[in-house]
């Protein structure tokens, strides 16, 4: 099970400067070092550098285009044979009700379960429909990681309305609740941590320079 408190994402995409499964193990070092209790962190390479590294649980991840779906979270079986062999403690799958480029994702829950029953799994959802089947299917942890990224729910945030979407799935769900999705401040931190969420990632503020220079520099353009 992940411990509570403060998950780290490591993760620089191949157009990203810091790409590199090296330069992401030393990442989730300084955050083990900071106190985090966890790393997300996406590829099979990378996530047993990281393991080399800390001893840490791991949300493992693998991202891939497929040109029939939007879905590219851990999308098919392939990504869970990666992950599987990573040897991550938790495999995170995008659980939103777009259109999946193979297998469904109940298929996928049980493949997991069948090839891998000592590995967690994380639904990572866009909306309380979402959370409340990802529920249904069993999964171990509901988060709220594609918040705002699919098309029918772009232009919302997580914590729009003082965070009354994640207030929503933690009443209506069994599973344990991440929050993640723009947590961008300690305090953000702290006002998810106070509504009872079991771990809260956050990635973008803490380990992509790139765009946190981006925040401060757009402050003084606008």
């Amino acid at each position: 099970m992940l411990p509570q408190g403060l998950i780290v994402s490591c993760q620089a995409l191949p157009d990203e400067p810091l790409h590199s499964s090296f330069i992401m193990s030393k990442m989730a070092l300084a955050a083990y070092e900071g106190g985090a209790v966890g790393i997300r962190a996406n590829s099979k390479e990378d996530i047993i550098a990281i393991k080399k590294e800390v001893n840490l649980p791991i949300i493992g991840i693998v991202k891939r285009d497929y040109d029939n779906s939007d879905v590219f979270i851990t999308a098919t079986s392939q990504e869970i044979n990666e992950l599987i062999e990573s040897k991550c403690e938790v495999i995170a799958l995008d659980a939103t009700k777009q259109q999946r480029p193979k297998e469904s994702l109940q298929e996928l829950v049980s493949y997991i379960r069948q090839a891998a029953p000592n590995i967690e799994i994380m639904a990572d959802i866009s909306t309380l429909e979402e959370a409340q089947y990802a529920d249904e299917l069993g999964f171990d942890y509901v988060g709220t990681t594609l918040r705002g990224y699919t098309s029918y729910t772009k232009g919302h945030i997580l914590y729009e309305n003082n965070f009354q979407f994640l207030k929503d799935v933690l009443a209506n769900v069994n599973a344990k609740v991440i929050a993640e999705g723009n947590v961008i401040t300690p305090e953000m931190f702290k006002a998810v941590t106070d509504l009872g969420v079991h771990c809260t990632v956050v990635g973008g503020a803490i380990t992509r320079p790139k765009e946190i220079t981006k925040r401060f520099i757009d402050v003084i353009d606008q």
